[in-house]
């Protein structure tokens, strides 16, 4: 194992926070030329002294879905939404072998950011169903698909991947749920290879988590979409010597990016519940597919060392 890497990128942080420095800068400008009434929404005005923090932190990230997230809240089997499920027969669908998708019931809180998760060699969605639960509750639309057959190499596994994030967004009947510009994608062993093919594919992608992924594909320096892959200390199968960390090394060091290795863990880890993979899974999809900066708390400083994590790298701060 190589040691824990602290890695940095100057410009980074700039890229991603001028945005909200800007919103601040107007919401400020406005504030100082028509007072707080003309900065913000008339309904929020006249709703007391207590109104104006919510609609700056509104107008800064208008994609901030849920309470502020605490380390109990991100460790939890079940986060703050009621989740709903539909069955998407491979009969109705092109490109993939349909799936399980997972969504928030709720529709008061606008649009949510979708994933779509491969499963790997041999296996079906059903060893990735207890994502679609976990993440959905913390609010995403969440797609476990099957392939068009198990044996699927990771470059068809990674088309597969795209084909049911354009079905989500394009004819599934949650369609109106899903911000069409806010996807991402993950998928476990030869689907977490799939997941670095569709990252490469397609730039446009918010985030991508290869699972103890498998590639004979080595380098991945075309990949822009911030990415986050997880090793585990005793994959026989997809060793991280000759995979996980390798395709770490190779990305692009501008590329927002993270390893985590698991302790005492195996290539199928990533197929039953838990908390590591789950915790640090939401904070990347929520604070790149959300832009969510409260998520940032748990990603940097990186996490140390622990019982359930071997090492942590990547890129701090975002």
């Amino acid at each position: 194992m190589e040691p824990q890497q602290h890695d940095t990128t100057p410009g980074t942080a700039a890229r991603h926070r001028s945005p909200r420095r800007l919103t601040k800068l107007g919401v400020a400008l406005a504030m100082v030329l028509g007072g707080v009434g003309a900065a913000l929404p008339t309904a929020q005005a006249t709703q007391g002294p207590g109104a104006a923090p919510a609609a700056v932190r509104a107008a800064e990230n208008p994609y901030e879905r849920g309470p502020d997230p605490t380390e109990r809240s991100i460790e939890a089997a079940r986060g703050p939404y009621s989740v709903s499920e539909t069955r998407v027969s491979s009969l109705s669908v092109t490109g993939f072998g349909g799936g399980t998708i997972y969504y928030p019931t709720t529709t008061g809180d606008g649009t949510f950011g979708a994933v779509a998760i491969s499963p790997g060699y041999t296996a079906d969605q059903s060893s990735m169903a207890w994502y679609g639960p976990r993440l959905a509750s913390q609010g995403f639309v969440v797609f476990t698909i099957d392939t068009n057959t198990r044996y699927d190499q990771p470059a068809s596994r990674g088309d597969q991947l795209l084909a049911a994030l354009d079905y989500l967004t394009q004819r599934s009947s949650v369609r109106g749920r899903i911000d069409s510009g806010r996807l991402a994608v993950m998928g476990h062993s030869m689907g977490g290879g799939g997941s670095l093919e569709a990252a490469k594919d397609r730039p446009s992608l918010k985030a991508s988590i290869p699972l103890t992924p498998w590639n004979l594909d080595k380098t991945w320096r075309e990949i822009t979409v911030p990415t986050f892959i997880i090793g585990a200390d005793g994959d026989s199968i997809a060793s991280v010597s000759s995979h996980a960390e390798p395709f770490y090394e190779s990305l692009p060091s501008s590329t927002d990016r993270a390893y985590m290795e698991l302790n005492n863990a195996t290539h199928f880890t990533p197929n039953t519940s838990n908390t590591e993979i789950a915790k640090y899974s939401i904070s990347w999809l929520k604070r790149f597919v959300d832009n969510d900066t409260r998520y940032e708390q748990f990603l940097c400083p990186l996490p140390r060392p622990s019982l359930a994590i071997e090492e942590f790298r990547g890129n701090c701060p975002h």
